[in-house]
């Protein structure tokens, strides 16, 4: 038995107008909202990229993707959807949906600066579901204009959210931020399907290793609109500042050289096998069999000793240098929860004991209260670095960042766009950041597996040299990486 979500033409439709998208500062308004109803900021002055997107998304009759780099203002484009529906068609309710509790109260920053009262629909549930409830029935009894409403992710599944959400009226918008999260199987079908207007905003909203869940997210939200933002444009445009870029190149150890070594031959009589039974050659993407593999492999790359001895050295003559973010490994090769903090505590203990140098840990434990005291340090130089594994990789801004270490880097594409975007955020104490990327070169390797892993190189290499591409010192960059293309013939790249 299949489930038959909502058809699109069960749904509320809405004619919708292109906008007119002010280039110069100001509001659309000229009358006075009631309190909490949109209202672009007198001192906004919009890219000519994000009006486009605007454009593009109206175009597109209120559904669509917006791919648009780290940094290069997804919210701010999104949010002045909303004023633009609220003028047409007198939208009713914003509601935000994002995959982290910092991300809620980030989001409730920007839109208190376009006259919103936003509802923080996260954690405890009395203390935000009698609010909404009591909203959503004053919005019915024309009695409030416009209810605001940022979730996080596990909440929108939850049963105490979900009750709520058949009590939306028509003229809702969604916006999924850092929307590759909501392709989960989980996620995608806790998506209102009585919501018409959507938005999703992502620098990649292609999901990893998951073309169902990639097109499970473009059939709920639309397809990606254009213009597509790249990082390059964002450098181009002003919107994020030039890097340069330092490739470290490290070896492993014996002792994890003879794991690497037999990791990548099973993964070669994975993909063996597979030609043989179905008669193809063999693919990472589509192959099940590989992922628990390739998650070992990249986890073992991820917690390689020696870069503890690179990060020594390489902060030894660095000891003054402030407002440096150091991403570290959230794994090892080694099962267990315990392990997945080893590599952050022993940079923290390197850095803060070895070295005097003033860092504090950032991990999912700690509290929204802490972060946002952390971040303060940070912004003022109190704190020279802050030592963390995966909870800032996704729509964290502290611009005040110069300087990146980045000790871990999975496969995933992903990781790499968001890190290198979080970094290169303006700041008027920033001209330009550095980037020091800690690359894993493989070991010698037999007949046998030298061609699986010239495949498995063959994307990391893609995105060290993009990363180098677009730096500054880009020669210098592409020197540190032609004996690694050379080794497995990939001069092509």
């Amino acid at each position: 038995m299949y489930l038959i979500s909502n058809p699109v033409h069960q749904l509320p439709t809405f004619k919708l107008k292109l906008p007119f998208v002010r280039e110069s500062k100001g509001s659309y308004q000229t009358q006075q909202p009631l309190p909490g109803c949109p209202k672009i900021p007198l001192s906004l002055q919009l890219r000519q990229y994000q009006r486009q997107a605007i454009t593009s998304w109206f175009a597109n009759n209120g559904r669509g993707t917006l791919k648009m780099a780290t940094g290069s203002g997804k919210t701010i484009t999104a949010l002045a959807i909303a004023c633009e529906l609220y003028q047409q068609i007198n939208l009713q309710v914003l509601l935000v949906v994002c995959p982290y509790r910092h991300l809620v109260t980030q989001w409730a920053r920007e839109c208190e600066k376009f006259n919103l009262q936003p509802i923080l629909a996260f954690e405890n549930l009395r203390a935000w579901q009698s609010q909404l409830s009591t909203q959503i029935y004053n919005l019915r009894s024309g009695s409030q204009g416009f209810v605001t409403v940022i979730t996080t992710n596990s909440t929108l599944i939850g049963e105490g959210f979900q009750s709520q959400l058949k009590y939306f009226p028509a003229k809702t918008l969604i916006i999924g931020d850092e929307a590759h999260n909501l392709g989960a199987p989980k996620l995608e079908e806790s998506l209102p399907r009585r919501v018409g207007l959507r938005l999703a905003l992502s620098a990649t909203p292609e999901r990893y290793f998951d073309d169902f869940g990639t097109q499970s997210l473009f059939d709920y939200f639309g397809p990606v609109l254009q213009p597509e933002f790249t990082l390059r444009d964002a450098i181009a445009q002003g919107a994020l500042v030039h890097y340069q870029y330092y490739p470290i190149l490290v070896e492993l150890t014996e002792a994890e050289s003879i794991a690497y070594l037999k990791l990548t031959k099973r993964i070669g009589r994975s993909l063996l096998y597979r030609e043989r039974e179905n008669g193809e050659a063999g693919n990472f993407e589509d192959n099940e069999d590989l992922k628990p593999l390739l998650m070992q492999r990249a986890r073992l790359i991820g917690a390689a000793e020696n870069k503890l001895t690179a990060l020594h050295e390489l902060m030894e003559t660095r000891r003054e240098t402030t407002h440096t973010l150091f991403y570290c490994s959230d794994g090892s090769q080694d099962a267990g929860q315990r392990s997945s903090l080893r590599q952050l505590k022993a940079v923290a203990k390197i850095l803060g004991v070895d070295l005097g140098y003033k860092v504090s840990t950032y991990t999912a434990q700690t509290t929204l209260q802490e972060r946002e005291i952390l971040r303060h340090q940070f912004e003022s130089g109190e704190l020279q670095g802050l030592v963390a594994i995966r909870c800032l990789d996704e729509g964290v801004d502290i611009p005040a960042i110069q300087t990146a270490v980045i000790l871990s880097s999975s496969g995933n594409p992903r990781q790499f766009i968001q890190r290198r975007g979080r970094v290169l955020r303006p700041h008027p104490a920033k001209e330009r950041a550095t980037i020091f990327d800690m690359i894993v070169l493989p070991p010698d390797l037999d007949r046998e597996t030298v061609e699986v892993e010239r495949n498995l190189l063959k994307k990391e290499l893609r995105r060290f040299v993009e990363f180098a591409d677009l730096a500054d010192n880009a020669g210098e960059a592409r020197m540190k990486l032609l004996d690694l293309q050379k080794r497995y013939g990939l001069l092509d790249i």
